[in-house]
């Protein structure tokens, strides 16, 4: 039980941390490249430059405010957990603008031969920070919110929720200031959302590992004892010997893979492996990267 709870204080810390770094990646993104581009965006956060840009509200500030209705129905439709780790990440975001408002004026004032690349380095950017925290089940709010409800209530990829709706904001945001900007803006939202969906799948990533050995029995035990993951033996037959065997069924993360194929290959180097890739996996033992 004490091992138990260790592991779980463990991977709280490493979440809190993941969620306040993605956090300051994302602030870094904002302030270092859409600010100084005077770039749209979606959500709380395009809500929040558009009032910095017009009326030179400190846009840290205004998302926190913003964010206040959006947190109570995460608290009600979602689930606590992810409302408190919302709450941090919206925190940290909000903190860590304030904190790297002085990047503004780094690439300030921006030439138009430049504004493309700083789009796709915004972007890119601004996706691994989203990508790291919605991995370690976290949000900065906003649209995030909506976005994971969708997830966990329709299925719906959240990068394709928040792509979709964000359009809709840029375009409205586009006919107030300058409709070229909307367009670079949308091709640095693209970015952002391809960016982080890559991330969190990557960073979840399953594999299916198909197992056929003589020694069945001394590789599915080894598996479990020495990998910590468990064995589904399927029946199976030879179609030409007509061999009667059982077929090892386990799913690991990309990180486990090696040690795996190690303890297989340690105790049958004739072993069979077919490793497929999983695009998602729920049950005992693994999560959806978006609970």
């Amino acid at each position: 039980m004490q091992n138990i709870a260790s592991n779980d204080l463990k991977d709280l810390i490493k979440k809190i941390f993941l969620i306040i770094l993605g956090s300051l990646i994302l602030a870094i993104a904002i302030n270092l490249f859409v600010v100084p581009n005077k770039l749209l965006s979606g959500g709380i956060s395009g809500i929040g430059l558009m009032l910095q840009y017009t009326f030179n509200l400190p846009m840290g500030a205004t998302i926190l405010v913003l964010n206040i209705p959006l947190l109570i129905l995460s608290i009600f439709k979602i689930n606590k957990k992810f409302t408190a780790f919302t709450i941090l990440g919206t925190i940290s975001l909000s903190v860590f603008l304030t904190i790297t408002v002085h990047l503004n004026n780094v690439l300030a004032p921006v030439e138009e031969s430049y504004r493309l690349l700083y789009c796709i380095y915004g972007g890119a950017l601004s996706g691994i920070g989203l990508g790291i925290i919605f991995s370690n089940e976290g949000s900065t709010g906003g649209l995030d919110i909506v976005a994971v409800y969708a997830k966990k209530k329709y299925g719906i990829e959240v990068g394709t929720v928040i792509f979709a709706i964000n359009v809709l904001i840029v375009a409205v945001g586009s006919v107030i200031f300058n409709f070229r900007v909307g367009l670079y803006t949308l091709i640095s939202m693209y970015i952002n959302s391809t960016v982080m969906e890559k991330v969190v799948n990557g960073l979840n990533r399953r594999k299916m590992l198909l197992i056929v050995s003589e020694k069945e029995k001394e590789v599915s035990d080894a598996i479990m004892d020495n990998c910590h993951r468990g064995v589904t033996l399927l029946y199976g037959e030879g179609a030409y010997t007509s061999h009667k065997k059982n077929i090892m069924y386990c799913v690991v993360s990309l990180g486990q893979l090696p040690q795996i194929k190690r303890v297989i290959k340690s105790i049958d180097q004739g072993a069979f492996i077919s490793i497929i890739d999983i695009a998602e996996v729920q049950g005992n033992g693994f999560k959806s990267p978006i609970n």
